[in-house]
């Protein structure tokens, strides 16, 4: 199926959230792992969302380039013309863009949607995400405002963040940042839903902090608490009304729960972050070959090697199945199994 258009991603968000389950949102950077998201999803029967981060868009444009709008463009294209392929629908994201990368990343890649749409064709992307997470949150919300305004006006869906999910990612340390900034309170999300509800019409996801950090770590090391999620939803739909109850993100969450997922799925999460998981799902095949065929992808002792063990081709096919494999993983644990909005052939 084609890439959803913006009334099929709103449908899909809709439906998650009324049936309580949650698409996996997978980070890519290179078009093999951008496959291996497509493989995941359509073996799970799942919709799902592929998203591109600063950090792995600069890779996608190459060593030499290093261009994040560029290399976001490429990833984008190739799934625009691979998703045809598929039987279910996927949506275009990007991941967190600070303050100081608007300009030089979300920006031009919205006027790259705005070109396309003057020239009649699909939008690019499908939602960006502003992260606004380092700064106070008035200062968070006075960028955000005017930015989903002109989200909206593209049918674009704009996700922020109020809060600091902890860890590290792309690059970025969330250190220094005082406890209770790892938890999102009731007034921090009236507070969104009054500022964001303002522009009429509009569709946003907030990803609310929980204790939630990037990073890998053993089941049980991170302690959520997804009850916030709750105190914060009931108060926006007390003080706003059941339509304002937020469609949540989840980042970070490696290592969380089976329980903890589902309850924070219950309290309106339609979307997880998975980047960590399935990078390590890729690799792992990729060391699993090269340690059980070390005398034939290295040319030892003067011998010539075995082409067909060190051709990239070989190689990457196993870490794409082992990726795509690690989605599906994460499908199941999100309740999306056979979920997809497409018709069963």
């Amino acid at each position: 199926m084609p890439i959803a258009d913006y009334e099929t991603y709103c449908k899909m968000l809709d439906r998650a959230r009324e049936n309580h389950f949650a698409y996996p949102a997978i980070n890519v950077s290179s078009l093999t792992t951008a496959n291996a998201v497509l493989k995941g999803l359509a073996e799970s029967r799942s919709d799902g969302i592929v998203q591109v981060s600063t950090g792995g868009a600069a890779f996608a444009s190459g060593s030499s380039v290093k261009d994040m709008v560029l290399g976001a463009i490429s990833i984008a294209e190739h799934v625009h013309r691979v998703a045809d392929r598929y039987d279910i629908y996927v949506a275009l994201h990007t991941d967190h863009c600070q303050a100081q990368l608007l300009d030089s990343f979300l920006i031009p890649l919205v006027e790259e949607t705005e070109r396309r749409r003057k020239a009649g064709l699909p939008n690019l992307f499908n939602s960006h995400m502003f992260d606004g997470s380092a700064l106070p949150l008035k200062e968070n919300l006075d960028i955000a405002v005017p930015l989903l305004d002109r989200c909206h006006r593209n049918d674009l869906i704009l996700e922020v963040e109020a809060g600091v999910v902890g860890g590290e990612e792309d690059g970025i340390k969330a250190e220094g940042a005082p406890a209770e900034k790892l938890y999102t309170t009731p007034e921090d999300m009236l507070q969104v839903a009054r500022r964001l509800g303002a522009v009429k019409g509009s569709r946003f996801l907030l990803a609310a902090t929980f204790g939630n950090v990037h990073g890998v770590y053993k089941p049980g090391h991170v302690k959520l608490k997804p009850s916030i999620l709750k105190d914060g939803q009931d108060a926006v739909e007390k003080e706003y009304g059941k339509d304002a109850r937020f469609y949540l993100v989840f980042h970070g969450g490696s290592g969380s729960l089976p329980e903890e997922i589902h309850e924070a799925i219950d309290y309106g999460v339609v979307k997880m972050n998975i980047d960590t998981d399935t990078q390590y799902a890729f690799t792992r095949a990729i060391v699993d070959h090269m340690f059980k065929n070390y005398d034939e992808v290295l040319k030892v002792d003067g011998e010539v090697g075995n082409k067909k063990k060190y051709d990239p081709r070989s190689y990457l096919a196993m870490a794409e199945a082992s990726m795509a494999e690690r989605v599906k993983m994460a499908v199941t644990a999100l309740r999306g199994v056979g979920t997809t909005l497409c018709a069963v052939k």
